[in-house]
């Protein structure tokens, strides 16, 4: 149960149903397929639930067994489900093959006319959803899902500034639900209200035309200077004054390097995080517990440096849990933001 006076965080979006084949298979290799299920914001308000914040989720699910499930798995995380709207007649699938080795893990959407999407932009009563939050968090994915999705991730985030809540954008680009040229169209006037936009360097590209000199995804070559004067640009040209940055170095699917940088156009100064050298179990999701991270860091009243810090170390926990969800603690991501990478047993 929630603390009273414990900070509010609302954060709107899909959760789809998860299928899976075992372990490392290729999909339907045998004839089986693990159900869970997940989602960019879903997995947001998961993480700031075992933050201990009150973590509201609001989405539209349809009132058979599916969306009953769904609804149930949240509440077993923490997540306040009581603003979800019952609409709808399907469940948005995605099927995640998990890579190894040379061969990169995939994803394959089945989500088209799902209860989200059909959604009418009046149907959420934004104003008593939001009214005591401090914070609103929503991803692209959302208005990517179609113009009803578009319109009501716009009213959100505007009804969100108006009462004063913080909001955070994760670009979260996605080329299998819309174009480049649509997704700068829907998001580039949204962040004239968003406080901290969270992105890697191919969202930056695709979604905002903002090239990374000296990065090269594939080899793995990050440079941060590159990333200093987009994340200026972003500001300059966008607006947030906070701009949160993952970096990625993909030796294989199983070995990542990860890291952090944090943009704070307040001060002028682009903050490096720790890094870790990953074992990947599951990587889906590490974005949004980055992004959670981030979220819970300034509620807490953390400084740039330490939120960041504790982003990535919840995010380099992530990639160990399979899954969407990040089911980490505030003292664990702090044991390992502070220098205990062992993995020693804790006893």
């Amino acid at each position: 149960m929630t603390v009273p006076g414990t900070p509010r965080v609302v954060t709107f979006g899909e959760i789809m149903l998860r299928l899976s084949p075992p372990s490392v298979e290729r999909l339907l290799q045998s004839p089986m397929l693990s159900a869970t299920f997940g989602g960019g914001e879903a997995n947001v308000a998961v993480s700031l639930a075992h933050f201990g914040l009150e973590s509201v989720y609001v989405t539209a699910l349809p009132t058979h067994a599916i969306g009953d499930a769904a609804i149930r798995v949240l509440r077993a995380e923490g997540v306040r489900t009581d603003c979800i709207v019952r609409s709808g007649h399907r469940v948005g699938i995605y099927f995640a093959e998990t890579g190894a080795s040379q061969r990169a893990s995939t994803v394959i959407y089945d989500r088209a006319h799902s209860a989200i999407s059909e959604l009418a932009p009046d149907a959420i009563q934004w104003n008593s959803v939001l009214t005591g939050a401090s914070w609103f968090h929503v991803t692209g994915i959302t208005p990517a899902l179609g113009a009803n999705a578009a319109e009501s991730t716009r009213r959100a985030i505007e009804t969100a500034r108006a009462a004063g809540a913080r909001v955070s954008f994760d670009l979260n680009f996605r080329r299998k639900l819309w174009t480049e040229a649509e997704a700068r169209r829907v998001i580039a006037p949204l962040l004239r209200h968003v406080d901290v936009l969270i992105a890697n360097e191919e969202d930056l590209q695709s979604v905002l035309g903002i090239q990374v000199a000296g990065t090269d995804v594939a080899s793995g070559r990050l440079a941060h200077e590159g990333f200093r004067d987009a994340a200026e640009r972003v500001t300059r040209d966008f607006g947030p004054r906070l701009v949160g940055i993952t970096l990625r170095e993909s030796f294989s699917a199983n070995d990542n390097g990860w890291s952090g940088l944090l943009w704070d156009g307040n001060s002028g100064q682009m903050i490096a995080s720790q890094r870790y050298d990953i074992r990947v179990v599951d990587r889906i999701g590490a974005g949004d517990s980055f992004a959670a991270g981030l979220i819970y860091g300034f509620i807490s009243g953390r400084s740039p440096e330490k939120a960041l810090r504790f982003a990535v170390a919840a995010s380099a926990l992530k990639h160990t849990i399979p899954g969407d969800f990040n089911r980490v603690s505030v003292e664990e991501a702090d044991r390992l933001a502070a220098g205990d990478a062992s993995g020693r047993v804790q006893r």
